[in-house]
């Protein structure tokens, strides 16, 4: 089935900042829009709004004033819900409340044609619990967008228990010849992206409670070496702690409290003192009037390197031997375990232990962990740790060499799995979970990760590129540390790793 023809009425209901952003979405695609919010005067304001953003597309040269006049012009704002008898497509963007949406649906239900697709903009409750008790619950959808609607990319299609299959099939269309990138996923708690994204705040949060960094040395870590956009306490305080922790809470209950899941005491914290993020002046940083953000925590070293040996096959890591010798630094090669040699100190990529640990374990002296990079050869900053016995020469002979190389240091406690190897590969189990439980395709996930929450490279496939064994093996000593089924790997990882299959076939 195609998408909605332009000539069919769409209704939003909410005059939030995303309801606002859905209307103006639908209106320009070519849709007369009707927007209604249960507050006077609010859906009239909310398209005065949407014309101001649009004057300042014309102004920027971004958009025609003709195309301006038609969008607005194409906005209706209705003060009564039965105006929108009309609609073909219905969009609630209401409060995230099941039962609010569901006597809403019930009334839009005997309101509306039998032919109106009834969409909620929900971004964790059941699809299939919103329909229940519906005449007609194969008319109901989930259509998630994220915010802003106008300029994010993606959408999910939300299937219910009892969601027909054209209607999700027509609403992927619609979404697509809006000019959307649509997934389509099962309702299963926090779909695809509020279920996956779940690890990337977790394990930052969990960081922080555990002292291994300040929140502005993990988030530089996350962004300079992860390549990710935003580290986990600055995008955490964009969203609103009240929402994010609401979501995982929600995602933790409606997963019978599996402690993958489990919220963080530190962010419950700021939501009880009311320290929310931005829209409350407070929340992991200061967004007072002349408050200066804190810098990430760097070494310095005064050692002077020319020269490190490599022994063996360095994995992951090799592009780091390529870029010393680009630095200028002397790299010889010999037969080894996959390890860099710099003066009295050993380098070695982390595998998801303890320096400590993997020191003892392995017979290794002074040994510093270098943490996972996204690209180790435009990465500008990159985490390390230490064993208890790594002495103080050895440490600033290894940041040396790393300084050579062009990156900035930022050292953490002596942490399994250090920042962002543990980050990415806590992503992929989750991804790689909700793969196997048939939440989405291998390819949905990966493109709902990249475009509704800008991740540089989709969980799945980064787990591909590291290769599933050094995945799995990450996984596997950070449980043996923790000793919780939090990091418990994922069925599908030991599956595919033992048949030497892929994760996107």
């Amino acid at each position: 089935m195609g998408a909605l023809d332009n000539n069919a009425l769409v209704a939003v209901i909410g005059a939030g900042a995303m309801g606002a952003g859905i209307a103006q979405v639908a209106a320009q695609a070519g849709h007369t829009v009707k927007l209604y919010d249960n507050r006077p005067g609010a859906a009239a304001q909310a398209v005065a709004g949407i014309d101001r953003q649009l004057g300042r597309l014309v102004e920027k040269g971004r958009l025609q004033p003709e195309a301006r006049e038609a969008i607005t012009a194409r906005l209706q704002p209705v003060e009564a819900i039965e105006a929108l008898t009309d609609a073909c497509l219905v969009i609630e963007a209401i409060v995230e409340n099941l039962q609010v949406k569901q006597a809403l649906l019930l009334q839009l239900e005997t309101l509306c044609a039998p032919h109106c697709i009834l969409a909620s903009n929900t971004s964790s409750l059941s699809i299939t619990s919103l329909a229940a008790g519906l005449q007609r619950p194969q008319q109901v959808v989930g259509m998630h967008f994220f915010n802003p609607a106008p300029l994010m990319a993606l959408v999910e299609i939300v299937r219910g228990l009892a969601t027909a299959p054209a209607v999700a099939a027509q609403l992927y269309e619609t979404a697509k010849a809006w000019g959307k990138q649509p997934v389509q996923t099962r309702s299963t708690p926090g779909f695809i992206v509020n279920r996956v994204a779940r690890p990337f705040y977790a394990e930052s949060l969990r960081l922080l409670q555990e002292g291994a960094a300040d929140c502005a040395t993990l988030d530089a870590l996350l962004r300079d070496a992860g390549g990710f956009r935003m580290g986990a306490f600055e995008l955490t305080d964009l969203i609103g702690h009240d929402v994010n922790y609401a979501v995982t809470c929600s995602v933790f209950d409606a997963f019978y409290g599996d402690f993958r899941f489990q919220p963080s005491l530190a962010q419950k914290e700021l939501v009880d003192a009311g320290r929310l993020g931005r829209k409350s002046g407070q929340g992991f940083y200061s967004y007072a009037e002349g408050a200066q953000r804190p810098h990430a925590d760097e070494l310095q070293s005064q050692a002077t390197v020319e020269c490190c040996v490599v022994e063996g096959n360095l994995g992951v890591l090799q592009p780091l031997a390529e870029r010393l010798r680009d630095n200028g630094v002397a790299v010889s090669e010999r037969a080894g375990l996959g390890l860099i040699q710099v003066g009295d100190a050993t380098l070695a990529l982390s595998d998801g232990r303890l320096a400590s640990q993997r020191a003892r374990e392995d017979g290794l002296r002074n040994l510093v962990l270098v943490d996972l990079a996204l690209d180790y050869r435009s990465a500008s900053r990159i985490a390390v740790s230490w064993s208890a016995d790594t002495t103080s020469l050895a440490r600033d002979q290894a940041v040396a060499l790393l300084q050579r190389a062009g990156l900035r240091v930022s050292a953490i406690a002596d942490l399994p799995g250090l920042v962002v190897l543990r980050t990415v590969a806590m992503l992929a189990n989750e991804a790689a979970d909700a793969l196997l439980q048939g939440v989405g395709s291998a390819a949905n996930i990966d493109l709902a990760m990249c475009a509704g929450v800008n991740y540089p490279l989709g969980p799945l496939a980064w787990a591909e590129q590291l290769g599933l064994g050094y995945t799995l093996r990450v996984l596997e000593n950070l449980q043996r540390s923790y000793g919780e089924s939090r990091y418990r790997p994922s069925l599908l990882l030991r599956r595919c790793d033992a048949q030497g299959a892929r994760l996107h076939e």
